[in-house]
């Protein structure tokens, strides 16, 4: 081989410092790319065969890797779709042709309803809502685009409250009861409170109190829809207004409610849910009929406001009345040896034979980390190191391009032997 044999180890010498280059100029790129592992070039020798008494000049390869596992710093943002893993894992995230991926970049905002990366991304997770609570440990199957596309307005009907009053216990025995439903109906105490059936209509209802005898007392609950238009009173109602009648008896001592048991009213709210008011804090004491707290749940319908995420990568769709309903389960993906990750454009990774089949499991449980909310894991370069490389490089670029040049020379002086 001689000087052909050199001239080809120090050809192999530059190009292995052209990758190393390579690796340097793509880090020092990304190094302000969300969630981007840097990229190494480390170098295997090839050793020609010869004679033993004689040496064959060989050459040199390149071994691109990638630092996977290296853990960049979390950075905190304002939004709570900005996720960072904290520990081990990856979010699983699909192209727009569908392709499931794993990535460490989640910057996500919402876009036409889902969540999607800086890279065009789209987190995935498992829908609570229709029963997706449970993984296929080892496969992508059963994940949905994470967001609130599939969320939609929400209307909750009332189905508990309290109804809290102190009844007059001086108050007289009433000669027309509400639940007759005649015009002049004589009671000592009417509220009407607003509740909501199964589509968010409001249903208001009128809760009437009538005295039947000593310590015994007559709840009457009409739908107002049904109440007389016009006059000074409700009554009579409409056919079928009534919805129910509860009635009450009170220890004339200490004006506490010994019947029913539970103190509780029942009222079917129509087309909409059976309602539970607590009455166990209803008094009969001297005094005038005072509502101390008269709520009911439920809500018209309402669009999402905001998303939250906990650690366990639940997220929560807040709607605009505060109402709150876990809609999505985001999983934590890993693999056996996540080093050997096939890198894709877009800062994401495929699973191949040497990083080990695909696993998925609840964040912040056994070895997975846990999501962080509104925090973004910044680029695992250090720019130091890197500009050190670029010069380590660029020597040992200069230094090989050297004997290259030597080589030239002696085989110049080599051909003018025969001149």
């Amino acid at each position: 081989m001689g000087l052909y044999g050199l001239m080809t180890t120090s050809i192999s010498g530059m190009s292995v410092q052209s990758d190393r280059m390579g690796t340097v100029a793509d880090n020092i790129a990304n190094v302000n790319t969300t969630g981007y592992k840097e990229a190494s070039a480390e170098f295997s020798t090839l050793v020609a065969e010869g004679h033993v008494a004689s040496y064959v000049p060989g050459s040199v390869s390149t071994i691109a890797r990638r630092a996977i596992t290296h853990q960049g710093d979390l950075t905190y943002t304002s939004s709570p779709t900005d996720l960072a893993i904290s520990g081990n894992g990856f979010f699983m995230v699909q192209s727009p042709s569908g392709t499931p991926y794993l990535t460490r970049a989640g910057s996500f905002v919402s876009t036409n309803g889902e969540l999607v990366n800086a890279a065009g991304f789209t987190l995935l997770g498992y829908d609570l809502l229709n029963g997706g609570s449970s993984s296929v440990i080892n496969s992508a199957a059963g994940l949905v685009p994470v967001g609130t596309a599939s969320l939609g307005l929400k209307a909750t009907p009332s189905t508990s409250g309290t109804f809290q009053v102190n009844l007059p216990s001086d108050a007289a025995v009433s000669t027309s009861l509400p639940s007759a439903n005649l015009a002049g109906a004589d009671y000592s105490g009417l509220t009407s409170v607003v509740t909501y059936d199964n589509l968010g209509h409001k249903v208001t209802l009128d809760v009437y109190s009538a005295k039947t005898a000593d310590n015994k007392w007559e709840i009457s609950v009409y739908n107002h829809d049904g109440a007389a238009s016009g006059g000074a009173s409700n009554f009579p109602y409409t056919t079928g207004s009534l919805i129910t009648t509860q009635n009450l008896e009170f220890d004339g001592t200490t004006g506490k409610m010994t019947s029913p048991s539970p103190a509780t009213l029942s009222v079917s709210i129509p087309n909409g849910a059976t309602l539970s008011f607590d009455m166990s804090k209803t008094t009969q004491l001297a005094g005038d009929y005072t509502p101390a707290s008269v709520t009911a749940n439920g809500n018209g319908p309402s669009a999402v406001d905001r998303l939250e995420i906990s650690d366990e990568g639940i997220v929560t769709a807040v709607y605009a009345d505060g109402s709150r309903v876990d809609a999505f389960k985001i999983p934590l993906a890993t693999v056996a040896s996540p080093d050997n990750l096939t890198a894709i454009s877009g800062n994401v990774f495929a699973t191949n034979k040497d990083s080990g089949d695909l696993q998925l499991g609840t964040a912040n449980t056994g070895s997975l980390g846990k999501v962080v909310s509104s925090a973004l894991e910044k680029s695992s370069v250090d720019l130091a190191s890197e500009l050190t490389t670029m010069v380590e490089a660029q020597r040992s670029y200069t230094a090989n391009s050297k004997v290259f040049q030597t080589g030239t020379e002696l085989l110049d002086v080599l051909v003018n032997l025969v001149r």
